[in-house]
Protein backbone atom coordinates (compact mmCIF):
# COMPACT_ATOMS: atom_id res chain seq x y z
CA UNK A 1 0.00 0.00 0.00
CA UNK A 2 1.02 3.51 -0.67
CA UNK A 3 2.04 5.06 2.64
CA UNK A 4 0.85 8.95 3.47
CA UNK A 5 4.45 10.21 3.85
CA UNK A 6 4.92 9.11 -0.05
CA UNK A 7 2.04 11.90 -1.34
CA UNK A 8 2.53 14.23 1.61
CA UNK A 9 4.41 16.66 -0.81
CA UNK A 10 1.69 16.54 -3.37
CA UNK A 11 -0.77 17.32 -0.62
CA UNK A 12 1.33 20.29 0.84
CA UNK A 13 1.68 21.65 -2.82
CA UNK A 14 -2.01 21.36 -3.20
CA UNK A 15 -3.40 22.30 0.22
CA UNK A 16 -1.29 26.06 -0.46
CA UNK A 17 -3.23 26.39 -3.69
CA UNK A 18 -6.65 25.76 -2.11
CA UNK A 19 -7.99 29.14 -1.62
CA UNK A 20 -9.59 29.94 1.12
CA UNK A 21 -13.15 30.99 -0.14
CA UNK A 22 -13.30 27.13 -0.36
CA UNK A 23 -11.83 25.92 2.80
CA UNK A 24 -14.40 28.70 3.99
CA UNK A 25 -17.12 26.63 1.79
CA UNK A 26 -16.15 23.19 2.68
CA UNK A 27 -15.10 23.95 6.53
CA UNK A 28 -11.39 22.68 5.58
CA UNK A 29 -9.75 23.78 8.44
CA UNK A 30 -6.61 26.41 8.69
CA UNK A 31 -6.93 29.28 6.19
CA UNK A 32 -3.96 31.06 4.70
CA UNK A 33 -4.99 34.76 5.37
CA UNK A 34 -5.38 36.49 8.57
CA UNK A 35 -9.44 36.34 10.03
CA UNK A 36 -10.69 39.62 9.95
CA UNK A 37 -10.59 41.55 13.03
CA UNK A 38 -13.73 42.18 15.24
CA UNK A 39 -16.38 44.56 13.19
CA UNK A 40 -14.48 43.67 10.02
CA UNK A 41 -16.02 42.37 6.50
CA UNK A 42 -14.77 38.87 6.49
CA UNK A 43 -13.80 39.38 2.70
CA UNK A 44 -13.37 35.60 1.92
CA UNK A 45 -16.48 34.61 3.10
CA UNK A 46 -18.10 37.09 1.39
CA UNK A 47 -16.33 35.59 -1.43
CA UNK A 48 -17.06 32.39 -0.81
CA UNK A 49 -21.58 33.25 -0.50
CA UNK A 50 -21.13 35.13 -3.63
CA UNK A 51 -19.64 32.83 -5.93
CA UNK A 52 -20.44 29.11 -4.04
CA UNK A 53 -24.03 29.48 -2.77
CA UNK A 54 -25.01 27.19 -0.05
CA UNK A 55 -25.73 23.45 -1.61
CA UNK A 56 -28.75 22.28 -1.19
CA UNK A 57 -29.29 20.11 1.90
CA UNK A 58 -28.56 16.68 1.44
CA UNK A 59 -31.42 13.75 3.05
CA UNK A 60 -30.21 9.80 3.31
CA UNK A 61 -33.65 9.31 2.13
CA UNK A 62 -32.70 10.65 -0.99
CA UNK A 63 -29.88 9.62 -3.96
CA UNK A 64 -26.35 10.51 -3.06
CA UNK A 65 -26.29 12.14 -6.02
CA UNK A 66 -29.70 12.00 -7.91
CA UNK A 67 -29.51 13.43 -11.58
CA UNK A 68 -30.70 16.30 -12.51
CA UNK A 69 -32.57 17.15 -15.67
CA UNK A 70 -30.37 20.03 -17.71
CA UNK A 71 -32.10 20.88 -21.39
CA UNK A 72 -28.74 20.21 -23.86
CA UNK A 73 -28.54 22.42 -26.99
CA UNK A 74 -27.70 20.89 -29.74
CA UNK A 75 -24.64 21.72 -31.84
CA UNK A 76 -25.08 24.72 -33.82
CA UNK A 77 -23.45 25.39 -37.25
CA UNK A 78 -21.15 27.79 -35.55
CA UNK A 79 -20.24 25.20 -32.76
CA UNK A 80 -19.51 22.54 -35.63
CA UNK A 81 -17.29 24.90 -37.47
CA UNK A 82 -15.13 25.58 -34.05
CA UNK A 83 -11.92 24.41 -33.60
CA UNK A 84 -12.32 22.83 -30.10
CA UNK A 85 -10.00 21.11 -27.97
CA UNK A 86 -9.58 19.89 -24.88
CA UNK A 87 -6.50 21.27 -22.85
CA UNK A 88 -6.62 18.55 -19.62
CA UNK A 89 -4.06 18.02 -16.75
CA UNK A 90 -4.48 15.41 -13.99
CA UNK A 91 -4.05 14.56 -9.97
CA UNK A 92 -3.50 11.29 -9.25
CA UNK A 93 -3.30 10.93 -5.00
CA UNK A 94 -2.65 7.20 -4.54
CA UNK A 95 -3.79 4.48 -1.76
CA UNK A 96 -3.59 1.24 -3.12
CA UNK A 97 -2.02 2.70 -6.27
CA UNK A 98 -4.47 0.58 -8.44
CA UNK A 99 -5.88 3.40 -10.71
CA UNK A 100 -4.63 4.05 -14.14
CA UNK A 101 -5.27 7.31 -16.89
CA UNK A 102 -3.91 8.58 -19.89
CA UNK A 103 -4.95 11.58 -21.67
CA UNK A 104 -3.65 13.29 -25.42
CA UNK A 105 -4.35 16.89 -26.12
CA UNK A 106 -4.13 16.76 -30.12
CA UNK A 107 -6.50 13.53 -30.20
CA UNK A 108 -8.69 14.73 -27.73
CA UNK A 109 -8.49 11.43 -26.03
CA UNK A 110 -8.65 11.01 -21.62
CA UNK A 111 -9.02 7.59 -20.19
CA UNK A 112 -9.35 6.79 -16.49
CA UNK A 113 -9.46 2.84 -15.20
CA UNK A 114 -9.85 1.86 -11.78
CA UNK A 115 -8.45 -1.94 -11.20
CA UNK A 116 -11.07 -3.96 -8.71
CA UNK A 117 -9.47 -3.98 -4.93
CA UNK A 118 -10.81 -7.34 -4.26
CA UNK A 119 -8.33 -8.88 -6.20
CA UNK A 120 -5.81 -8.01 -3.85
CA UNK A 121 -7.14 -9.71 -0.99
CA UNK A 122 -6.73 -13.18 -3.03
CA UNK A 123 -3.08 -12.09 -3.30
CA UNK A 124 -3.10 -10.47 -6.72
CA UNK A 125 -2.02 -7.43 -8.32
CA UNK A 126 -4.75 -5.68 -8.50
CA UNK A 127 -3.22 -2.86 -10.80
CA UNK A 128 -2.46 -4.71 -13.55
CA UNK A 129 -5.38 -5.02 -15.60
CA UNK A 130 -6.30 -1.20 -14.92
CA UNK A 131 -3.02 -0.03 -16.22
CA UNK A 132 -3.01 -2.70 -19.19
CA UNK A 133 -5.83 -1.32 -20.36
CA UNK A 134 -4.77 2.31 -20.28
CA UNK A 135 -1.34 1.32 -21.62
CA UNK A 136 -3.37 -0.04 -24.52
CA UNK A 137 -5.10 2.71 -25.32
CA UNK A 138 -2.79 5.37 -25.37
CA UNK A 139 -0.74 3.16 -27.60
CA UNK A 140 -3.27 2.97 -30.33
CA UNK A 141 -3.96 6.19 -29.68
CA UNK A 142 -0.70 7.55 -30.28
CA UNK A 143 -0.79 5.51 -33.66
CA UNK A 144 -3.68 6.94 -35.47
CA UNK A 145 -3.17 9.06 -37.74
CA UNK A 146 -3.59 13.62 -36.23
CA UNK A 147 -6.92 14.48 -37.30
CA UNK A 148 -8.60 11.02 -37.37
CA UNK A 149 -11.44 10.54 -34.80
CA UNK A 150 -11.76 8.22 -31.39
CA UNK A 151 -14.75 6.01 -31.11
CA UNK A 152 -14.39 5.43 -27.27
CA UNK A 153 -15.87 2.27 -27.40
CA UNK A 154 -13.77 1.01 -30.40
CA UNK A 155 -10.62 1.89 -28.28
CA UNK A 156 -11.98 0.61 -24.83
CA UNK A 157 -12.80 -2.96 -26.73
CA UNK A 158 -9.20 -3.07 -28.25
CA UNK A 159 -7.60 -2.26 -25.00
CA UNK A 160 -9.74 -4.57 -23.44
CA UNK A 161 -8.62 -7.42 -25.70
CA UNK A 162 -5.23 -6.87 -25.69
CA UNK A 163 -5.12 -6.54 -21.97
CA UNK A 164 -6.65 -9.59 -21.93
CA UNK A 165 -3.97 -11.01 -24.52
CA UNK A 166 -1.49 -10.49 -22.07
CA UNK A 167 -2.87 -12.43 -19.31
CA UNK A 168 -2.95 -9.52 -17.11
CA UNK A 169 -4.53 -10.30 -13.44
CA UNK A 170 -7.05 -8.73 -11.67
CA UNK A 171 -10.49 -6.50 -13.47
CA UNK A 172 -10.97 -2.98 -13.85
CA UNK A 173 -13.56 -0.54 -14.54
CA UNK A 174 -12.73 2.15 -16.98
CA UNK A 175 -13.70 5.23 -19.00
CA UNK A 176 -12.59 6.55 -22.22
CA UNK A 177 -13.69 9.78 -23.52
CA UNK A 178 -13.01 11.54 -27.02
CA UNK A 179 -13.47 14.57 -28.35
CA UNK A 180 -14.98 14.99 -32.39
CA UNK A 181 -15.18 18.56 -33.90
CA UNK A 182 -18.46 20.05 -31.58
CA UNK A 183 -19.02 16.47 -29.95
CA UNK A 184 -17.91 14.53 -26.84
CA UNK A 185 -17.97 10.49 -27.28
CA UNK A 186 -17.68 8.42 -24.17
CA UNK A 187 -17.51 4.66 -23.15
CA UNK A 188 -17.50 3.60 -19.80
CA UNK A 189 -18.06 0.31 -17.88
CA UNK A 190 -18.68 0.22 -13.94
CA UNK A 191 -18.14 3.23 -11.51
CA UNK A 192 -15.34 5.06 -13.12
CA UNK A 193 -17.39 7.93 -13.86
CA UNK A 194 -17.49 11.77 -15.73
CA UNK A 195 -19.86 15.11 -15.64
CA UNK A 196 -19.92 17.79 -17.95
CA UNK A 197 -20.19 21.25 -16.47
CA UNK A 198 -21.54 24.30 -18.14
CA UNK A 199 -21.47 27.49 -16.18
CA UNK A 200 -20.22 26.04 -13.38
CA UNK A 201 -23.39 23.32 -13.34
CA UNK A 202 -23.82 19.82 -14.43
CA UNK A 203 -25.32 19.61 -17.91
CA UNK A 204 -24.12 15.86 -18.13
CA UNK A 205 -23.16 12.82 -15.41
CA UNK A 206 -22.67 9.70 -15.92
CA UNK A 207 -24.00 6.91 -13.88
CA UNK A 208 -22.30 3.91 -12.58
CA UNK A 209 -23.22 0.44 -13.65
CA UNK A 210 -23.73 -2.03 -10.85
CA UNK A 211 -24.33 -6.16 -10.17
CA UNK A 212 -25.20 -4.94 -6.66
CA UNK A 213 -24.70 -2.31 -4.19
CA UNK A 214 -21.13 -1.48 -3.99
CA UNK A 215 -20.49 -3.88 -7.03
CA UNK A 216 -19.60 -2.16 -10.17
CA UNK A 217 -19.66 -3.80 -13.58
CA UNK A 218 -15.46 -4.89 -14.46
CA UNK A 219 -13.97 -6.22 -17.37
CA UNK A 220 -11.02 -8.41 -16.90
CA UNK A 221 -9.47 -11.77 -18.18
CA UNK A 222 -10.67 -15.29 -18.70
CA UNK A 223 -14.57 -14.59 -19.00
CA UNK A 224 -14.99 -13.87 -15.50
CA UNK A 225 -16.48 -10.43 -15.34
CA UNK A 226 -18.53 -8.33 -17.28
CA UNK A 227 -18.54 -8.32 -20.92
CA UNK A 228 -17.49 -5.07 -22.45
CA UNK A 229 -20.30 -4.60 -24.62
CA UNK A 230 -22.21 -3.87 -21.75
CA UNK A 231 -20.11 -0.33 -21.91
CA UNK A 232 -22.19 2.67 -21.86
CA UNK A 233 -21.79 4.78 -24.79
CA UNK A 234 -23.25 8.15 -25.84
CA UNK A 235 -22.09 11.64 -26.66
CA UNK A 236 -23.44 14.96 -26.69
CA UNK A 237 -22.96 18.66 -27.74
CA UNK A 238 -20.40 20.38 -26.06
CA UNK A 239 -18.83 24.03 -26.19
CA UNK A 240 -16.24 26.41 -25.67
CA UNK A 241 -16.05 26.90 -21.87
CA UNK A 242 -17.25 23.26 -20.80
CA UNK A 243 -15.43 21.54 -18.19
CA UNK A 244 -15.05 17.82 -18.42
CA UNK A 245 -14.27 16.14 -15.19
CA UNK A 246 -13.60 12.45 -15.24
CA UNK A 247 -12.26 9.58 -12.13
CA UNK A 248 -12.51 7.25 -10.13
CA UNK A 249 -14.57 6.67 -7.40
CA UNK A 250 -12.29 7.81 -4.85
CA UNK A 251 -13.63 11.41 -6.51
CA UNK A 252 -17.01 10.61 -7.15
CA UNK A 253 -17.92 8.51 -3.69
CA UNK A 254 -15.92 11.38 -1.58
CA UNK A 255 -17.31 14.09 -3.28
CA UNK A 256 -21.09 15.40 -4.08
CA UNK A 257 -22.36 17.08 -7.79
CA UNK A 258 -23.11 19.95 -5.59
CA UNK A 259 -19.92 20.40 -4.14
CA UNK A 260 -17.99 19.54 -7.63
CA UNK A 261 -20.19 22.01 -9.16
CA UNK A 262 -19.23 24.26 -6.29
CA UNK A 263 -15.45 24.03 -6.70
CA UNK A 264 -15.53 24.19 -10.48
CA UNK A 265 -17.30 27.73 -10.28
CA UNK A 266 -14.60 28.68 -7.74
CA UNK A 267 -12.23 27.98 -9.57
CA UNK A 268 -13.10 29.42 -12.89
CA UNK A 269 -13.40 32.81 -10.99
CA UNK A 270 -9.96 32.07 -9.50
CA UNK A 271 -8.68 31.66 -13.56
CA UNK A 272 -7.60 27.83 -12.70
CA UNK A 273 -5.81 25.96 -15.53
CA UNK A 274 -6.59 22.40 -15.66
CA UNK A 275 -4.06 21.31 -13.27
CA UNK A 276 -4.95 23.82 -11.08
CA UNK A 277 -8.63 22.73 -10.94
CA UNK A 278 -7.74 18.77 -10.95
CA UNK A 279 -5.07 19.21 -8.01
CA UNK A 280 -7.82 21.43 -5.77
CA UNK A 281 -10.86 18.61 -6.76
CA UNK A 282 -8.27 16.25 -5.82
CA UNK A 283 -7.37 17.61 -2.64
CA UNK A 284 -10.54 18.14 -1.61
CA UNK A 285 -11.82 14.56 -2.19
CA UNK A 286 -9.02 13.64 0.03
CA UNK A 287 -9.91 15.52 2.58
CA UNK A 288 -13.40 13.94 2.66
CA UNK A 289 -12.17 10.53 1.98
CA UNK A 290 -10.65 11.10 5.40
CA UNK A 291 -12.93 12.94 7.22
CA UNK A 292 -14.79 10.50 10.32
CA UNK A 293 -17.67 12.84 10.26
CA UNK A 294 -18.16 14.49 7.14
CA UNK A 295 -21.32 13.20 5.17
CA UNK A 296 -20.50 12.06 1.68
CA UNK A 297 -22.18 9.79 -1.19
CA UNK A 298 -21.26 6.36 0.03
CA UNK A 299 -21.99 6.96 3.42
CA UNK A 300 -25.25 8.17 2.08
CA UNK A 301 -25.65 5.08 -0.11
CA UNK A 302 -24.52 2.48 2.66
CA UNK A 303 -27.24 3.65 4.62
CA UNK A 304 -30.01 3.47 2.24
CA UNK A 305 -28.65 -0.36 0.26
CA UNK A 306 -26.93 -1.91 3.23
CA UNK A 307 -29.34 -2.30 6.12
CA UNK A 308 -27.86 -1.90 9.77
CA UNK A 309 -24.24 -0.98 8.51
CA UNK A 310 -23.17 2.00 10.22
CA UNK A 311 -21.06 4.24 7.97
CA UNK A 312 -19.97 7.83 8.59
CA UNK A 313 -17.79 10.13 6.80
CA UNK A 314 -15.78 9.30 3.74
CA UNK A 315 -13.98 6.21 1.99
CA UNK A 316 -9.68 6.26 1.93
CA UNK A 317 -9.51 5.12 -1.82
CA UNK A 318 -7.01 5.53 -4.39
CA UNK A 319 -8.13 8.96 -6.12
CA UNK A 320 -7.61 9.66 -10.02
CA UNK A 321 -8.91 13.54 -11.16
CA UNK A 322 -8.43 14.25 -15.14
CA UNK A 323 -9.92 17.91 -15.56
CA UNK A 324 -10.31 18.97 -19.21
CA UNK A 325 -11.47 22.69 -20.53
CA UNK A 326 -12.83 22.55 -23.94
CA UNK A 327 -11.53 25.42 -25.71
CA UNK A 328 -11.95 27.13 -29.04
CA UNK A 329 -8.79 27.24 -30.70
CA UNK A 330 -10.52 28.85 -34.37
Amino acid sequence: MEKLEQIQQTLSEIDDRTPDALRFAFSLGHRVSPAPAPGEEDRVASFAASVLPPPPLVSEDADANEPVQVPLASTSEDDAAKMLRMEWASCYLPDHDEDAHFGHDEAGVLGVADGVGAYRNRGVDAAAFSRGLMTSAFMHVLAIEPGTAVCPYTLLERAYDETVASAASGASTAVILSLAGAVLKWAYIGDSAFAVLRGGKIVHRSWAQQSHFNCPFQISAGGKGDSVAKADVGEMPVTNGDVVVAGTDGLFDNVFDAELERIVRMGTAQGYSPKNMADVVAGIAYEMSRSPTKVSPISIEYQKQAAGVGFHGGKPDDITVVVAFVRDLS
